[in-house]
């Protein structure tokens, strides 16, 4: 016999139709979602959930953990992340209500500009490696802001774990295995990173022991010192050397000067939720623009999957994404019209663009009414209901290639993302951030709080907009909206599209019918990005973890406390 669900958890799902009624015996998810009274730690690695998970169970919050699996995940996937990069982070502070966002993404070199850059040979777009991609990394910034804003720790505290683990060594898990034998070519390019990354000339293998001497020493640095130490101490002096050694422009007071910003999380209103990103200069508000695009279609009566919600989506997604590549750029330098492109009589209007009889290959930017691949995501729920939305990248993997000497990290080559057209809002230009990819997520409604993201680069809006539709759609608990086949579009232009092979035959043949060129992947492929996510049913004090089987990660709950 069947044991019955308790009464709490049937209001939970006739409220917020969360949680599938399908039998155990008879879903399609992989696997279950992790439910505790206590936190949950949700990363992409085993290890760094576990060690946020242990920073939980010995006093510390949700922020406290969330740093210290970062810096963890910095440790086990050197490639997608690590203090070398930028992060943002969207907190839910339990006690007072609100909601708060950090940009810690860095800005360019004050000698950095287009005249320069074409000077060194690159004429038509920036270089996506090498020095003259790199700009001031804003991880160890974002941290202390973090810490002492929210953190009941210091950060020698949370990143003790990770310096114990770097020195002792860990073993190398598949999908990180994999990505590590991809950038081979790349860390050759460059001494240090080859001698940091590469033992015995080669990446790691599945299971084989990486240790990173040289990342212990910059975290206890850090441990010691705080952000000075990064921006103003020996781990700075290290980055100088290595920019001047390799004909870069950065200067003492590009990192001494750089600080991270407190930014107010912009919003949509998605079918009774409310969904939330951080502002420009990230492409969060592309992923509120396909929302509100996607709600002007009957989504849940097209069916999950079906020919007409993927059509609607992967249109919307062409709409949202040629306005963020056309207007999205730091609002320090241009005028980002945020409130007309969130616009709901626009996005009515713009949504009358979708032909639900025609892909479009030749998508142009509106006129919003005016204005009045490397990542890493993990999330944290702590036993009060703080909530920590994180992200954080080095943008391509290990990315600009570019490693100063003995320190254990790469700089990120965030420049790469800039524009070489003097006219453009994104134009590179000196102290200023480019559009950026990674973005965190948060959603309400009434008393459930969900955090989430999936990486990717360019996949990352559209992937959140696909989950959102899965949960409020499509009636999908919080592991099988992230679990579910997924599509991705990492082009601008043109009609391709990648689908992952769960998408049934019938649909791709009426999806190829009217004009969409696809491009078909595994089941549960990683070009269509991994995420994560939690959530806490304020209403009976429960919290939930999920993690994407498309990574080596998962959702661990804090040890329940010994009396």
């Amino acid at each position: 016999m069947r044991s019955k669900l308790n009464p709490g958890f049937l209001v939970f799902v006739a409220t917020f139709a969360l949680l599938a009624s399908a039998n155990a015996d008879d879903r399609s998810q992989g696997r279950s979602m992790v439910i505790s009274r206590y936190g949950i730690v949700a990363t992409e690695h085993p290890l760094a959930s576990q060690i946020g998970a242990t920073i939980l169970a010995q006093s510390g919050n949700a922020v406290d953990a969330a740093i210290a699996a970062n810096a963890a995940m910095g440790l086990v996937g050197p490639m997608a992340n690590g203090i070398g990069g930028d992060l943002f982070a969207i907190v839910y502070e339990a006690k007072s209500g609100k909601i708060y966002g950090l940009n810690a993404s860095g800005w360019s070199p004050a000698a950095q500009s287009i005249e320069f850059i074409k000077g060194q040979g690159f004429t038509t777009n920036m270089p996506q490696w090498g020095i003259h991609s790199v700009t001031v990394p804003g991880c160890v910034d974002g941290w202390e802001k973090l810490l002492g804003r929210f953190g009941r720790k210091k950060l020698k505290e949370v990143l003790a774990p990770s310096i114990h683990l770097a020195e002792e060594g860990f073993p190398v898990t598949e999908i990180f295995s994999s990505y590590w034998l991809d950038s081979e070519k790349k860390l050759r390019t460059n001494a240090a990173a080859a001698r940091t990354f590469l033992p015995d000339d080669r990446a790691p293998a599945t299971g084989e022991i990486f240790r990173n001497p040289d990342l212990a020493w910059s975290y206890k640095q850090i441990a010691r010192h705080g952000r000075k130490a990064f921006y103003e101490g020996e781990i700075a002096k290290r980055i100088l050397k290595c920019s001047a050694g390799l004909g870069g422009t950065m200067s003492a007071e590009d990192l001494k000067k750089f600080s991270s910003e407190w930014v107010e999380p912009i919003s949509t209103a998605y079918r009774g939720w409310t969904v939330y990103e951080i502002p420009p200069n990230g492409q969060g508000i592309a992923a509120l623009e396909m929302l509100n695009l996607m709600e002007n279609f009957p989504l849940e009566k097209f069916g999950h999957n079906s020919a007409d919600a993927l059509h609607v989506t992967i249109e919307a997604k062409k709409l949202a994404y040629a306005n963020m590549l056309r207007y999205v750029a730091d609002p320090n330098f241009a005028k980002v019209p945020v409130t007309g492109m969130l616009a709901k009589d626009y996005a009515r209007s713009r949504s009358g663009l979708i032909d639900m009889a025609k892909a479009n290959c030749n998508v142009t930017a509106g006129q919003p009414p005016p204005m009045g691949t490397d990542t890493t995501y993990l999330c944290v729920v702590d036993a009060d209901g703080n909530i920590v939305s994180y992200i954080q990248s080095n943008y391509n993997s290990f990315g600009s290639g570019v490693v100063p000497e003995g320190v254990g990290f790469a700089l990120q080559n965030r420049g790469g993302l800039f524009s070489l057209d003097a006219k453009h809002p994104n134009a590179l230009a000196g102290r200023k951030r480019p559009l950026h990819t990674i973005i965190p997520a948060f959603m309400t409604k009434g008393d459930v709080r969900i955090a989430f993201g999936i990486m990717g680069g360019w996949n990352q809006s559209q992937a959140h907009a696909q989950f959102v539709s899965n949960l409020v759609d499509h009636r999908m608990n919080l592991q099988a909206a992230m679990e579910a086949a997924r599509f991705t579009k990492l082009t601008f232009a043109g009609c391709d599209v990648r689908l992952e092979s769960r998408v049934p035959l019938e649909v791709r043949a009426v999806l190829a019918q009217r004009g969409h060129e696809i491009d078909l992947h595994g089941e549960f492929a990683d070009t269509v990005g991994g995420g994560q996510a939690v959530m806490r049913d304020f209403a009976t004090g429960i919290n939930y973890g999920a993690s994407d089987p498309r990574k080596d990660g998962c959702a661990i709950p804090q040890p329940v406390p010994a009396r």
